[in-house]
């Protein structure tokens, strides 16, 4: 595949087979990332990671299942759209319900799911952030967080060593330091605050990471570090050297402006990037508002990337619609990008959501069927956009691992 240049549908072939043979094979209880190939036009590049549940190729669009499961979509909607890898079961939302004595009576989130392949979970530090506005709900303080449950009101401690242990109950193979997702909100004194508990609780993480660095249930799990800085260049690269320095299996960018700003995104990539080694994953957390996202942060060095906006736009009436595009070397996502399936003028309209594509709605549903779909609102119309706007995310991945491995030496 690297010898020669392979057409797309080659390369969908080669793919194919390879998990095929994969599917075969006992999975080795490791979690290692390799270097395959980098891009000749500009900073991209695709990793082979292994892990205990399987491996997967970067560039990687995970699906978010924050509260353990994929709004609208089963494993295998997941399986037939391309995905390898998923967020599933965030921290705190498993914390509250289930909880974790039942996760682990049930073996595990990757049982409790149904989910067989790779899973990374976060870590809770983003609920420190978006819940701490409220202070009835959160209180942060310097070891870490006290939540009031939502339903019970019983007090949850989640700090740097809780998260850790409530992560190896999930059973995820990459799982996220606690960290104090960055506000953008209250300048340079507010980013510095949470740079500094970011990297204390970091130790702390991995101290207690470290104890047992596999799965209740007996599985290599990964831990990565997470950069903050907020939108400070000095404080970015201050973070990225103190992240560097602990030896991590992976590197994580976060703060609010990830993934919201995409233009500071993109500068804030540029900035880290020389800084950050070539065989470890780079991750920037919530990333994935439109495909030209993801092509965006990997012409910038970065492996994988989750958001919630695709199955959320799908629910709200939006639907990803446009063409890939190769230009100089890469990959474009151009022309309408997106309908909004609840006008009018897609009633009578039988052309597929999005001409060209694989999925399974635009293979067998027009507009206007998604339309009726949409205005009765019925469950039919959920599952279906879901599916469509997921595929297209892991079309823009194929595409670019297509065009980084197809690239000239």
């Amino acid at each position: 595949m690297r010898s020669r240049c392979v057409s797309l549908l080659e390369f969908r072939f080669v793919l194919i087979l390879h998990k095929l043979c994969l599917y075969f094979q006992p999975m080795p209880n490791i979690y290692q990332s390799k270097l395959i190939k980098k891009c000749a036009n500009n900073a991209a590049r695709s990793l082979c990671v292994e892990t205990p549940h399987g491996e997967f190729t970067t560039p990687a669009f995970m699906p978010v299942g924050t509260r353990a499961m994929l709004n609208y979509l089963t494993p295998a909607d997941l399986k037939q759209s391309g995905c390898d890898i998923i967020l599933g079961g965030n921290t705190y939302h498993m914390l509250c319900t289930p909880g974790m004595e039942v996760i682990e009576k049930l073996g595990g989130m990757h049982k409790l799911m149904g989910w067989p392949k790779a899973m990374l979970t976060d870590s809770g530090g983003f609920q420190v952030l978006s819940l701490s506005k409220n202070g009835t709900i959160c209180i942060v303080d310097e070891d870490g967080a006290h939540f009031k449950h939502p339903i019970t009101g019983k007090i949850i401690h989640l700090n740097s060593r809780t998260s850790i242990q409530a992560q190896k109950i999930i059973g995820a193979d990459i799982i996220m330091a606690f960290d104090e997702c960055t506000p953008e909100t209250g300048g340079r004194e507010a980013a510095l605050a949470a740079l500094d508990r970011t990297h204390r609780w970091l130790l702390l993480s991995k101290e207690e990471h470290e104890k047992n660095p596999c799965s209740a249930y007996g599985h290599k799990q990964a831990l990565f570090g997470i950069i903050q800085g907020g939108s400070f260049r000095d404080l970015r690269e201050q973070s990225t050297e103190f992240i560097l320095q602990q030896d991590l299996d992976g590197i994580g960018i976060g703060g609010e402006v990830i993934g919201f700003d995409m233009p500071m995104t993109c500068e804030i990539i540029d900035w880290v990037r020389p800084m950050l080694p070539e065989n470890k994953v780079r991750y920037t957390m919530g990333v994935g508002l439109q495909p030209q996202d993801l092509i965006d942060v990997v012409a910038r060095g970065v492996d994988v990337f989750d958001c919630v906006a695709p199955t959320r736009n799908a629910r709200h009436g939006t639907l990803y619609c446009g063409q890939f595009i190769e230009r100089d070397g890469w990959l474009a996502f151009e022309g309408e990008k997106r309908i909004l399936i609840k006008k009018s003028i897609y009633a009578k309209d039988d052309s597929p959501v999005m001409p060209g594509c694989g999925c399974y709605t635009c293979q067998n549903f027009s507009r206007g069927y998604m339309h009726y779909l949409f205005k009765e609102g019925l469950i039919a119309y959920f599952h279906l956009s879901a599916i469509h706007n997921i595929h297209v995310m892991q079309e823009t991945c194929l595409r670019m691992q297509h065009i980084i491995m197809s690239s000239p030496e």
